[in-house]
């Protein structure tokens, strides 16, 4: 931290906590727009995470329940700082942040979990993550590894809530929230948002973890992929070009995996289960091709055509988009091939690639409208209920005492209100 930057905080600590808290808060999204939340940090605290030196801070100014929970001692210092702790929900069946953003800027919000026996129960929990009022995902928690899920979305309001929900197997818990705002021009959707299934660094070898940032500027998590005789590793200590609208990291481009045996293609296999996927296959010729060598492949999916004839430039990255249509019956997997051209003298290679899922989020939030007054009234009356999240969806979860009117996909209204027995103030 510079020394102007420390002077700052020495100045707002004076001031008291909640300049303290403004000025961290600010600090933290001022580091490449990022959105940094460690959920188990005390208030008024921020840190450096090491290797990344990303900041992190309390999420005390993002919700408004929950308890701050320790992993055992065991288990501590195996992953980042951030999970080292964690907030729980014992509380309440929807537990909600709310996090300020920028509206309609693409963001990469990623959702962290570990549960580290942190409540020595030796009992793991399993709940749901939703992003509003729309489910996001399942947490399927397990005591010695963290979970991250990873989600790529557009906030058409300018904040979202990320809600923890009991479905009554254990306490919800989270540990930490980033998120990390994303070129327009990548990773485009007709609609919905995308859910991350794998993102790999083909090339990278068995003992290093992965990448993030600072190598990728989007703090994306480029992790080990291996399948031990059937590929061989390629790279370069050169420079590999990526300022195009994906930007995946030098480091990462530079190492590749080609199959060992030359006719051989480059095959990915998943078990589907949404009906589309969105495939990002990022290439970069790593090899100083001599006059008589070639390489050159066609991308299938399915068995359907994805891209023509693609020769990788020379590093230089090159990011080929294809969508993948699960086919239907018990069992089918999804099939991604790299296959080599008749005319091309060596096989088809691979630098880094990526796989999400379509997720279509078909609940809506309440009207704009509606919300600000609604939580208007909540601050003004200093009312104590846990109204946290969308006030109307999903219905299950609407808010104590209100009552709502629903009309197809139209925005819910709040058409009543009844604050009896609320011990209202002011």
């Amino acid at each position: 931290m510079s020394r102007t930057m420390k002077q700052l905080f020495l100045f707002a600590a004076q001031l008291g906590g909640f300049a303290l808290n403004l000025l961290l808060l600010v600090h933290a999204q001022n580091q490449s727009g990022f959105i940094s939340i460690d959920c188990g940090l005390g208030e008024d605290s921020m840190y450096n995470d090491n290797p990344s030196g990303i900041t992190y801070i309390s999420d005390e100014n993002f919700v408004a329940t929950g308890e701050r929970k320790l992993v055992l001692p065991e288990y501590r210092n195996k992953y980042s700082q951030s999970y080292d702790s964690l907030r729980s929900f014992p509380e309440g069946i929807r537990n909600c942040y709310k996090i300020n953003v920028t509206s309609k800027t693409k963001y990469l919000i990623r959702a962290g979990f570990f549960y580290g026996n942190y409540d020595e129960q030796h009992e793991v929990p399993e709940f749901e993550i939703h992003l509003g009022p729309n489910l996001w995902d399942t947490v399927k928690s397990e005591t010695d590894y963290n979970i991250e899920l990873e989600l790529i979305h557009v906030p058409l309001r300018n904040y979202v809530h990320v809600c923890l929900v009991k479905t009554g197997s254990g306490v919800p818990f989270i540990s930490v929230i980033d998120l990390r705002p994303l070129n327009d021009d990548s990773y485009k959707t007709v609609k919905g948002s995308l859910s991350l299934l794998w993102r790999h660094d083909t090339g990278l070898t068995a003992d290093l973890w992965g990448y993030r940032y600072p190598y990728d500027i989007h703090d994306r998590f480029w992790n080990h992929f291996d399948q031990p005789g059937s590929w061989t590793k390629l790279n370069t200590s050169s420079t590999i070009n990526s300022e195009f609208e994906y930007q995946p990291p030098s480091v990462v481009m530079g190492t590749a995996a080609t199959p060992n045996s030359s006719n051989d293609p480059w095959n990915i296999f998943w078990q589907p289960d949404t009906e589309v996927y969105h495939v990002y296959l990022h290439f970069a010729e790593v090899e100083k091709l001599q006059p008589n060598q070639s390489r050159q492949f066609n991308i299938t999916t399915n068995g359907e055509l994805c891209n023509g004839t693609l020769a990788p430039d020379y590093l230089s990255t090159t990011t080929i988009f294809c969508t993948a249509e699960s086919l239907s019956g018990s069992g089918v997997q999804n099939n991604l091939s790299i296959i080599k051209t008749g005319n091309s003298t060596l096989p088809p290679i691979l630098n880094a690639y990526e796989i999400y899922k379509v997720k279509e989020y078909l609940i809506s939030d309440t009207n704009q409208d509606d919300v600000e007054a609604i939580t208007n009234i909540k601050s003004t009356y200093n009312i104590e209920k846990n109204w946290q999240g969308d006030p109307c969806n999903p219905q299950v979860y609407s808010w104590e005492g209100l009552n709502c009117s629903y009309h197809g996909n139209d925005p819910p209204r709040i058409i009543s209100l009844n604050l009896s027995s609320s011990g209202l103030e002011g």
